[in-house]
């Protein structure tokens, strides 16, 4: 933690430009792939491209976020000849993991209709699973929410791909491309078995940890997929209802286990998938907040409390940030951040205070430098440069703030 992936220093600007991936650690990353790909057989083989394809996705959505539209077209055509290579195998070829990342691959890409097509294909050939497949929950979620994402508002949502899409994942027969229209029987139709799947499986007992470990992956999927839907054919409120029913449920089951079998239980288990419905949620928020007129309190008690039960999870801490920036008042931030770092020894909470400040501080200059005449200085800059100072000296003093090149560079890099 506090480590970024060798090769990345993103964090980092140099006068206008970022720091990409440096050639010599690519290079390494992609000799280790090639030789592992050699000795892997069967799954494990399976799971290396999987990792594989993520890491050249992400190098997309670097290139994307940095805007570089000639490196983007570049690194778009390296990615996609390997993933395509990767589903040639014979052992891939029915791996929904890979197809889902392909997919998605193309769609970050530009490329909608390649992508839907790939989509089409790979729940075509998945079988009928439905609700009880883990992967094709797993894709069709993605899917819809990629989907989602196109839309301007909820008029209309209800006939619209995305909600065709969970409509049919809920069905359990073959998949069937959109054409255009969902009737509304079969909508009412996939409500019941959401609902029906959703209550069977918190009513579920305690299983092994192995069948646990898939049963819970699985119910996260199936909460994101019956959200979704609810979220487009009722509204915002219905969706809610059912992340805090799972969220509250996961609590009880979470704690219960804890207590029956003392610390051993698979902590992993139960606390990662009230972590990702929690993330899960807290996005649906943020998107319906983009598309229409509601209040910011709902997204900001949830980010809070989730990141006092999980200090670590940098995605809860960007969202944080980013609703953080809106509001003028900064004090009730701060104080957030103390709280938290006091109660941890995470160290994202440092980092990501830290990030606030500096970004305070780039507001604060940028207002000052307008040049429209007179403007009276009424925040004055050095109080954020010495509270920046403060906030490095106290992260660098936590036990693993010392351990962490990351945070020295970053304090290197503000003195200077």
């Amino acid at each position: 933690s506090g480590f970024n992936s060798i090769g990345h220093m993103d964090t980092m600007s140099r006068g206008r430009h970022q720091i990409g991936h440096y050639k010599e650690g690519e290079e390494f990353i992609q000799n280790v792939f090639h030789v592992l790909s050699q000795i892997f057989t069967g799954k494990e083989k399976s799971n290396l491209a999987i990792c594989w394809l993520q890491y050249e996705i992400s190098k997309v959505i670097q290139c994307l976020q940095a805007k570089k539209k000639k490196k983007l077209k570049a690194q778009g055509r390296k990615s996609k000849k390997l993933a395509k290579n990767f589903l040639k195998a014979p052992d891939n070829r029915n791996n929904l993991s890979l197809w889902k990342l392909y997919a998605y691959l193309e769609w970050l890409l530009g490329n909608t209709d390649d992508s839907r097509k790939v989509f089409d294909t790979a729940l075509c050939t998945a079988g009928t699973g439905g609700l009880k497949s883990a992967q094709l929950c797993s894709l069709s979620l993605l899917y819809a929410q990629l989907e989602v994402e196109l839309l301007e508002s909820l008029e209309g949502a209800v006939t619209s791909r995305a909600v065709h899409i969970l409509t049919k994942l809920a069905e359990n027969g073959p998949y069937v491309p959109y054409s255009g229209q969902v009737s509304p029987v079969n909508v009412l139709k996939a409500r019941k078995t959401y609902e029906h799947a959703l209550q069977e499986y918190l009513s579920k007992t305690a299983v092994s940890d192995q069948d646990q470990a898939n049963d819970t992956g699985q119910l996260v999927n199936l909460v994101g997929c019956y959200a979704l839907f609810q979220y487009l054919t009722l509204g915002i409120d219905a969706a809610v209802l059912i992340y805090t029913q799972a969220s509250e449920k996961l609590e009880v089951s979470g704690s219960q286990k804890c207590e029956n079998t003392g610390e051993n239980f698979g902590i992993l288990n139960f606390p990662s998938a009230l972590e990702a419905v929690t993330l899960l949620h807290t996005n649906l928020l943020r998107f319906h907040m983009k598309i229409s007129v509601y209040p910011l309190n709902p997204l900001r008690e949830a980010l809070t409390e989730a990141l006092k039960r999980y200090p670590s999870n940098q995605s809860l801490w960007r969202s944080y940030i980013h609703i953080q920036r809106k509001s003028h008042c900064a004090s009730k931030a701060r104080r957030f951040f103390d709280s938290v770092t006091r109660s941890t020894n995470s160290l994202e909470p440092w980092l990501f205070a830290i990030q606030a400040e500096q970004m305070r501080k780039k507001l604060t200059e940028k207002v000052q430098r307008a040049d429209v005449g007179e403007i009276h200085c009424t925040i004055p800059e050095t109080g954020l440069t010495n509270r920046i100072v403060a906030l490095f000296e106290h992260a660098v003093q936590s036990e693993n703030g010392t351990h962490c090149p990351l945070l020295w560079r970053m304090y290197l890099n503000f003195m200077v």
